[in-house]
């Protein structure tokens, strides 16, 4: 998930770093924006590149899964970590500046995460088959649970406007988590009053989802039939217009990042790869991984090492751009 205050990328990594006191929600979906902003600096990646494997993060249970959802929150790297068992259990560990690997949640049944301007842990619950919201000390309460009556699939990622609007990816990845779901995977927004409705049925299996700095892009990426596909939707007073394919023959999209140029790091899971993109669409760099990938995130002290989770690994890589925390 991810969280973009209308007027600039840094007022979000401010939010994120530090937790802001702000004003209580006002509706279920509904997170007050975040605080002052500071300047992005340095440049976009070219060219390929290695992201180094962080070893302390190495799984530490036999059963095979993914790690997914990489949050940077303070000084700390949380993720979702949930095996192929019944029910795809997960819990949300924290990988700390100084490489120690914790559990935070031992039953979050969680895979995107975020951090909401109060420093609580936004998921997407497929346990629950909702995007919950996740206190530090592990208490959890609903953000928005149904559709037309119905629960939904399997939740797996987000973006936050500035307003507190939610857009949510909703593919059927983990749908027999739990029983229920919907009779399409789609893409949806969430208005600060908790209205439910569709931005995009045409995606099989919807996946990454993000906003531009400026909170006028949205991002989301997901299948054309065997075409991955990036889509890029305008938001006009508030609202996404008709989505538009920025980039094509994407191998297996899955989750993304931006840098505070709104440049948009695609991660395409079994290709083992991260793709930078520009807002235009123009490729400039590959990121390569030694396994599947799921998910990226900018963290560190100066927001400019990108994490990458995979299957069972943890990766990093310094770059010379700032980015965005989730």
């Amino acid at each position: 998930m991810k969280i973009r205050p209308a007027f600039t990328f840094a007022s979000i990594l401010a939010a994120a770093v530090a937790t802001t006191l702000v004003a209580a929600l006002t509706a279920p979906a509904a997170f007050a924006a975040a605080a002052a902003p500071v300047a992005c600096t340095g440049t976009a990646p070219s060219g390929e590149l290695t992201a180094q494997r962080i070893v302390a993060a190495n799984p530490s249970r036999a059963e095979p899964g993914l790690y997914e959802g990489p949050v940077w929150i303070k000084d700390a790297l949380y993720f979702s970590d949930f095996t192929f068992g019944p029910g795809f259990p997960s819990r949300i560990q924290k990988l700390d500046s100084s490489g120690k690997v914790t559990t935070l949640i031992a039953d979050s049944g969680s895979n995107g995460l975020a951090v909401d301007a109060q420093g609580n842990i936004v998921a997407a619950t497929h346990k629950y088959k909702n995007v919950s919201r996740y206190t530090m000390d592990g208490k959890r309460s609903d953000v928005v649970n149904k559709y037309n009556g119905n629960v939904f699939n399997s939740p797996n990622d987000m973006a936050l406007a500035a307003d507190g609007t939610l857009y949510f990816s909703d593919p059927a990845f983990q749908r027999d988590a739990a029983p229920g779901g919907q009779d399409k995977t789609r893409v949806y927004r969430v208005a600060t009053d908790g209205t439910v409705s569709v931005v995009d049925d045409t995606l099989t299996n919807p996946n990454g989802v993000s906003l531009s700095p400026a909170g006028d892009v949205l991002y989301v990426n997901g299948m054309v039939g065997e075409k991955g596909v990036l889509r890029a939707y305008a938001i006009v007073g508030g609202k996404p217009q008709k989505g538009r394919d920025l980039v094509n023959g994407l191998g297996v999209p899955d989750g993304m990042a931006i840098d505070c140029h709104g440049n948009v790091y695609v991660t395409e899971h079994t290709d083992k790869r991260i793709r930078v993109f520009t807002p235009q669409g123009k490729h400039i760099a590959t990121i390569k991984v030694d396994a599947n990938v799921t998910n990226a995130a900018f963290g560190g002290a100066d927001g400019k090492t990108l994490f990458i989770t995979g299957a069972g690994a943890v990766w990093k890589i310094a770059l010379n751009v700032s980015g965005l925390p989730y």
